[in-house]
């Protein structure tokens, strides 16, 4: 907790707000309260005081996370491992397989080269696969951290260690903790969006941009890329904005009732919430409206208005970091390749969601830097673990389709802009790329780089919760800034 906000807190814990207010004007009680609806506990005013809430000098003002959510294949990929080749089909030596957990592998299963060739790409040399022909025109623009780990093996708790720091449920996602540590860059929009894609949110639920035991102010809102972004946030016919103004100031003075009586501070976040989606009802559908884009940006995206696809989130992320949203994440469901139908095989539905990303990929990092947002704004990509380097198999038997099972030793991420180094690889995997074996990095370690990155040390941005000074990578578990990758 930062020295203004203890303040703040401690002074509420000895003084209710009535008592407060029964000191002040009217007047200035009532701008009194409206300051701390907005900035003490929301966040969410352009007023923020990022500048001085920042422990050191950031180099991003925003973050834009796109998470494919299953896991992609790392070895389909980024992460060139020749070496499979000559074990293609051959059973996994023991050595791999002692002691080790598993998804759904069973018995002794076999290698499994890469399906698709690989080469080296831009001035950089970095390896990519045939399936990203798009992206590979931005290859030198990025960072690759091919050295990835995590301690968990099942979606749901992986996603919530990666984006909360906490494989269990309760904890502040990632962009609560940002939310809560800078505030937010604009006045009439969330500091913190999620956009999903595919069809299904996460397996972890929307407890990955929720904030825990955090405000519930700074939790992120899910917004949709196709009809209302809110859903309720049009006015029901018959209704007009004047009505929905009186219908919000009464809501108001009821929860500023409460507080006077109770000191509860959770009714200050409801006044916050009512305003911002007020505010909303005019800037948000704006924010979203596909339609104001030109139409070589849509052929730039690859974007279809009024759908709702990995791409149109693409655009949507360009459009709320122009709008001063602080952190946007994005979720594209359908990347488990387990091989156990057609839809989630290396050989068919990888494809088609290689195919889905490809463009829009290359579009936003374009599109950020050709408009002077690149510069500051931190591009994160990866999934919640990565892919083993053995086809799996159930119950002892390979599958019907080509696949792999999941494998928390080693995945691949990137970053992009805001002082990242471009054009550079940090890490390495064992020769099959089975688990990572040098310049390691955890996901404790992704968090306090982004934190970093955008001026927050990991271990001074603290909440108390339960009797400890709670902090996004956990109170016991180590975590190092990735310096090596900041050119």
């Amino acid at each position: 907790m930062n020295l203004f906000q203890q303040l703040q807190h401690d002074t509420l814990l000895h003084q209710s707000r009535r008592q407060f207010l029964s000191k002040c004007v009217a007047g200035v009680g009532s701008a009194w309260l409206s300051s701390m609806a907005d900035n003490a506990l929301g966040a969410s005013s352009s007023n923020s005081l990022d500048s001085t809430l920042a422990h050191i000098a950031p180099k991003a003002k925003r973050v834009i996370f796109l998470h494919m959510a299953g896991a992609p294949s790392q070895l389909e990929l980024f992460d060139y491992k020749p070496e499979l080749a000559k074990y293609d089909g051959k059973d996994t030596p023991e050595e791999y397989l002692a002691g080790q957990r598993f998804a759904f592998i069973q018995g002794v299963p076999k290698l499994l080269n890469t399906i698709y060739p690989f080469h080296q790409a831009g001035e950089s040399g970095q390896w990519i696969s045939d399936r990203l022909p798009m992206f590979e025109k931005v290859i030198d623009e990025v960072c690759f951290i091919k050295s990835m780990h995590t301690n968990q093996f099942n979606h749901a708790p992986a996603q919530l260690l990666l984006h909360t720091g906490n494989a269990n449920l309760g904890n502040p996602s990632i962009g609560s903790w940002v939310t809560y540590g800078l505030g937010s860059l604009n006045e009439n929009l969330p500091g913190y969006i999620s956009l999903v894609s595919g069809g299904k949110t996460p397996s972890a639920g929307k407890s990955i941009w929720g904030s825990g035991f955090l405000p519930s102010v700074y939790q992120g809102v899910q917004c949709r890329s196709k009809g209302d972004p809110v859903l309720y946030l049009s006015n029901p016919k018959g209704v007009s904005t004047d009505m929905r103004k009186n219908c919000v100031d009464a809501i108001t003075k009821i929860n500023q009732q409460a507080h006077n009586e109770t000191n509860d501070p959770e009714a200050l976040t409801r006044i916050s919430q009512y305003e911002m989606a007020f505010k909303m009802q005019i800037h948000a559908n704006e924010a979203f409206d596909l339609n104001d884009e030109p139409e070589h940006i849509h052929e730039l995206y690859g974007t279809q208005p009024g759908k709702e696809s990995f791409a149109n989130n693409c655009l949507l992320a360009r459009r709320l970091a122009e709008r001063g949203v602080r952190y946007i994440q994005l979720f594209d469901w359908g990347w488990d390749s387990h091989g156990a139908a057609g839809s989630e095989a290396l050989n068919e539905g990888f494809k088609k969601k290689c195919e889905a990303v490809d463009r829009p990929m290359y579009a936003l990092l374009t599109d950020l830097k050709q408009r002077g947002l690149l510069e500051d704004t931190l591009v994160v990509w990866g999934g919640e673990f990565g892919r083993t380097p053995m086809r799996e198999n159930r119950g002892g038997d390979e599958m019907k389709f080509i696949g792999r099972d999941h494998n928390p030793g080693a995945f691949t991420m990137w970053l992009a802009g805001a002082g990242i180094k471009p054009g550079f690889t940090l890490g390495e995997t064992d020769p099959i790329g089975y688990k990572a074996t040098h310049d390691r990095v955890s996901t404790q370690d992704l968090q306090a780089t982004i934190l970093h990155s955008l001026g927050l040390k990991h271990n001074k941005l603290t909440y108390p919760f339960q009797g400890l000074d709670q902090t996004l990578p956990g109170v016991t578990e180590p975590a190092r800034v990735v310096d090596e990758i900041f050119a």
